[in-house]
């Protein structure tokens, strides 16, 4: 289910001046352990859930993160929670973003990332604009978001810090495991996380071994008994002559 606006969401989650401290987070072996099995083995491992869509990408390549999600709401073209949220991060986390209503400018630049960079945050996740991307890649603070705009933003209307937001059609809470790669950005909940890492090391674990038997020439189709699903859906193998004598034949027809 998706949310368009703050009307859609639930009081709690609201933008009504609220900052909420000290929740709980995912523990940080299970955040380390998710870290390095990646966005989309993670994701399919999950039945193929909490992907947080196209629209994130990252202004950097090449890089993998994860960590536990601090939620900043703010108002579009104003960056006065994220101000809010950053008293609020801590080492290991990951800032997302989240606005009421749609918004593409540039609400965050180096000096947040400096400030964050500062107290060992790992990234920004944000479904708004980002600016400074050339600063950013070189002081190597990652950052994925829906937009690169250099328009700037106010601080004046009051949001919400570690409330439950919408990015992509997804609920994130604070606390939850953020992951985010070349592939894009998904959430893992954080009472799911031990769960999601034994489910990714089984991921991986089939992943070697349909790599070694693809090395030595075994086909989809077989590993996968695809050809039994061809045959029940009608498709069916026709030589090229045959194909081609048909063709003609319909043309003339």
């Amino acid at each position: 289910m998706t949310h368009g606006s703050a009307g859609d969401l639930p009081a709690a989650a609201r933008p009504s001046g609220l900052i909420v401290t000290g929740p709980p987070r995912a523990e940080a072996r299970h955040v380390d352990a998710l870290r390095g099995y990646g966005v989309a083995t993670v994701h399919e491992a999950m039945g193929r859930t909490r992907c947080l869509g196209p629209g994130l990408r990252p202004v950097q390549q090449d890089v993998r993160i994860a960590g536990t999600a601090v939620t900043a709401l703010c108002w579009p073209g104003d960056n006065l929670m994220i101000h809010a949220a950053v008293e609020q991060c801590a080492e290991g986390d990951i800032l997302v973003v989240a606005t009421t209503s749609p918004s593409t400018d540039g609400m965050f630049g180096e000096l947040f990332a400096t400030a964050l960079h500062h107290r060992g945050v790992r990234g920004l996740v944000i479904d708004a604009g980002v600016r400074d991307t050339a600063e950013l890649r070189a002081m190597g603070f990652p950052v994925w978001s829906a937009a690169v705009c250099a328009q700037g933003t106010v601080k004046a209307t009051a949001g919400s810090v570690n409330v439950p937001v919408v990015v992509g059609g997804q609920w994130i809470r604070p606390g939850d495991v953020i992951l985010a790669d070349d592939d894009g950005v998904m959430c893992v909940p954080r009472e799911s996380a031990a769960t999601a890492v034994e489910a990714a090391k089984a991921r991986t674990a089939k992943e070697e071994a349909t790599r070694a038997a693809f090395a030595e020439g075994q086909l989809g189709l077989d590993r996968y008994g695809l050809r039994e699903t061809l045959a029940r859906l009608g498709v069916r193998y026709q030589p090229y002559a045959e194909y081609a004598e048909g063709a003609r034949g319909g043309a003339v027809s």
